[in-house]
């Protein structure tokens, strides 16, 4: 069962330690390869406050997957300003910049969850609000784009913000596997040039 966030700074500060060290062994080894008790070394912090903040593993785990939405934003600012298609393909390219060093990341903070938990359906419902809330910038930005006349009125924001996620998501595992981050450039280029066909020329 979720808990209310700590009302103290320092309780603030242990809540997210643990969650910190939890989010990054989680994704060096999945939910599966990380016990608590792993989480509590990292952490630095004693289980009688892993118990306080949360009320098991899995309550840990949907704090994890929040704070991996978190950070998929933070490194990808541009998405707070989608106005246009130039604007999409602004972010494609800032996204592809955040994996172009040699050998990756190629690996998404939130995917990996997903990828692992899509079968548990105690998981499911917060995986697919956190997906949500991920492609929401894109699709307010698209709807706008149909509302002012600039895309066509059979266009569906909803499905197109998808699109772009899921491409996201496909490059990087192909990236991954090719060691190389072409296959993430190729296949977002391949979505906002679909994008760009929608478009109504004035």
């Amino acid at each position: 069962m979720s808990r209310d966030l700590p009302r103290t700074a320092k309780g603030r500060r242990t809540r997210a330690a643990i969650v910190d060290a939890a989010a990054a062994m989680m994704y060096v080894r999945g939910v599966a390869g990380t016990t608590l008790d792993d989480v509590l070394d990292a952490s630095e912090t004693g289980k009688s406050q892993l118990y306080y903040y949360f009320s098991d593993k899995s309550d840990l785990v949907e704090a994890v997957v929040a704070r991996q939405l978190e950070r998929v934003l933070a490194a990808q600012p541009l998405l707070a300003h989608i106005d246009s298609v130039e604007d999409i393909d602004a972010w494609a390219r800032e996204v592809v910049r955040n994996h172009e060093q040699p050998g990756g990341p190629f690996s998404c903070p939130l995917g990996s969850l997903a990828a692992e938990l899509k079968n548990d359906v105690a998981f499911v419902p917060s995986l697919d609000a956190a997906f949500r809330r991920w492609a929401q910038p894109l699709e307010a930005g698209l709807r706008r784009m149909t509302e002012r006349g600039e895309l066509e009125v059979e266009a569906d924001p909803a499905a197109l913000a998808d699109t772009l996620i899921a491409a996201l998501q496909g490059g990087m595992l192909l990236a991954r596997i090719a060691g190389d981050v072409q296959p993430l450039r190729d296949v977002l280029d391949a979505a906002v040039a679909a994008i760009r066909k929608r478009r109504i020329e004035t």
